[in-house]
């Protein structure tokens, strides 16, 4: 028997276990809302590649998240389709206002991800709006999302997914206090040129 060493990977289940919201929580919320949703629960996943093998077929636009910063500490939640390749440049240029290094957007870390929505890398979601009262993020959305009849995203927790209509997502970042700015999302060169 080994035991834990400083760094190893923790569950997932107990890094999830005393959420602000829990996904009980938030499901809760959306019937409150008159939202239709359907979740499943899976295995853990913390990549869109974990997530693409273990879904199987299910209908829909998935998404990834990018919890995005810059150095006036403003920061940014971005919802896109989850194989979009994002140019953060050309999308800090878009979201600041500004060139340059005024409009570089970074990560932000674990530490502040927990602080301000209230979830684990490997979990973010547009649903995570529901654990910022004080309405530090601002949440932006790919309008390619829209072509969706359905999109699905964590419940808080990557260890479920729940699917509900592109119109009900703004409808509950509406209720939410965080309206979403739709914008198109800039997209990456290819790599291979």
């Amino acid at each position: 028997m080994t035991e834990a060493t400083p760094g190893a990977i923790q569950d997932p289940y107990e890094m999830q276990k005393n959420l602000p919201t829990s996904p009980d929580q938030l499901l809760a919320r959306l019937d409150e809302l008159g939202i239709s949703s359907h979740t499943v629960d899976h295995a853990p996943v913390f990549t869109v590649e974990e997530s693409k093998e273990l879904r199987g077929q299910l209908p829909g636009g998935h998404v990834k998240n990018l919890f995005l910063r810059n150095k006036k500490e403003e920061m940014w939640l971005v919802t896109v389709e989850e194989s979009k390749r994002v140019d953060l440049k050309a999308l800090g240029e878009k979201l600041t206002g500004a060139a340059g290094g005024a409009a570089k957007l970074s990560f932000g870390s674990a530490d502040r991800l927990m602080q301000y929505l209230g979830v684990i890398p490997g979990a973010v979601t547009p649903f995570a709006v529901i654990n910022d009262k004080g309405k530090a993020v601002r949440m932006v959305l790919d309008e390619d999302l829209l072509r969706h009849d359905v999109l699905h995203a964590h419940p808080l927790v990557n260890f479920k997914a729940t699917a509900l209509a592109p119109k009900d997502l703004l409808h509950f970042l509406d209720a939410e206090g965080h309206p979403a700015q739709l914008i198109a999302v800039p997209v990456a060169a290819s790599p291979e040129g």
